[in-house]
């Protein structure tokens, strides 16, 4: 999830429990969620692009982009992809959860935050269609140019496309067993100074979307992804141990090749948040005080790794023998 101006927790809700008021069918394969608070309360604010964490009653935890009406400050409207080769979360959502069922929520928060443009290209393929849903919204209130091409196997399993009829012919929605892959060396061919793209789904839309903007020659940070899986890193920079010093707690620890940073702080008596422990949902993000980490997460852009003031233990390392860090 390449960003700039990143969010990391718009607000916390942390254990609060929300209740299951609508589920309905919004593609093959995918189901739609509204979730409420259980006594009427108003929801925290969020900003196009935020995801919140669900924690199931198995205590599996996941993470969903809010995909409803942002204006709305009564409900949470989720989309939930059916995967076969899951770990059962999803299954459990389509099989088992139901209306007046509650859930545990954490977030909102934002590591795909929308930032202001003259003009937006939107790419999106299968489910990648959930945080593009409230940006389309957002450019369409601020009248500013915009286009979306949309790709899934089949026209019947891509959710939302009744939510999309109002936008006219600023959508291009391609069924790939109609019409084939996506056109991305038409759409992105010719690069403009005026204009953000904003790409989220599969891993391979993904890595074909990067490769095209790049052979065109668009400039930076003109490309924001999301990524629903982890991005493949190479090996660390260093496979010795080394020293992560914990301000606030007062404590050091050894982070062997075997244990993550976040693990090793952990052990040492470290409290924090994490959910995907993948490097891919910003749950975890931690200050660095000093020291220069190895950036091993799908979430920070090249700049932000650059500026090394943050990172993501769940994955992320260390490139010198000592690393502090605000935990």
């Amino acid at each position: 999830m390449a960003t700039e101006g990143r969010s990391a927790g718009i607000a916390e809700v942390g254990a609060d429990r929300l209740v299951v008021t609508g589920k309905s069918v919004a593609a093959d394969g995918v189901v739609s969620l509204t979730l409420a608070h259980p006594g009427g309360a108003r929801l925290p604010d969020w900003e196009p692009g935020a995801h919140i964490d669900v924690t199931l009653a198995s205590g599996e935890t996941r993470q969903y982009s809010l995909c409803g009406d942002r204006w709305d400050p009564h409900e949470y409207r989720v989309a939930v992809l059916r995967e076969p080769d899951g770990r059962g979360g999803s299954a459990y959502v389509h099989d088992e959860l139901g209306l007046d069922d509650r859930v545990a929520l954490g977030g909102p928060r934002n590591n795909f935050p929308m930032v202001p443009s003259a003009r937006y290209v939107f790419i999106a393929g299968g489910i990648g269609i959930t945080p593009i849903l409230p940006m389309i919204h957002q450019a369409h209130l601020l009248g500013v140019d915009w286009t979306l091409l949309y790709g899934g196997r089949r026209r019947a399993s891509m959710a939302f496309l009744d939510d999309l009829t109002r936008y006219g012919d600023r959508v291009h929605v391609v069924p790939q067993d109609e019409d084939g892959l996506l056109p991305l060396a038409a759409w992105l061919g010719n690069p403009r100074t005026d204009t953000v793209v904003y790409c989220c789904g599969p891993a391979p839309l993904l890595d074909a979307v990067e490769q095209t903007v790049a052979g065109a020659g668009w400039g930076p940070h003109r490309l924001r992804t999301e990524r629903f899986s982890a991005a493949e890193v190479g090996a660390p920079v260093r496979d010795a141990p080394f020293t992560v010093e914990l301000t606030r707690t007062g404590t050091s620890v050894t982070v062997t090749p075997a244990l993550s940073v976040l693990e090793a702080a952990r052990q040492a008596g470290a409290t924090t948040l994490s959910s995907c422990e993948k490097g891919t949902c910003g749950t975890c993000e931690t200050t660095v005080l000093d020291g220069v980490p190895d950036h091993r997460d799908s979430i920070l852009a090249d700049h932000e790794r650059a500026a090394g003031d943050c990172m993501f233990p769940c994955v992320s390392r260390s490139c010198t023998d000592r690393l502090v860090l605000d935990l």
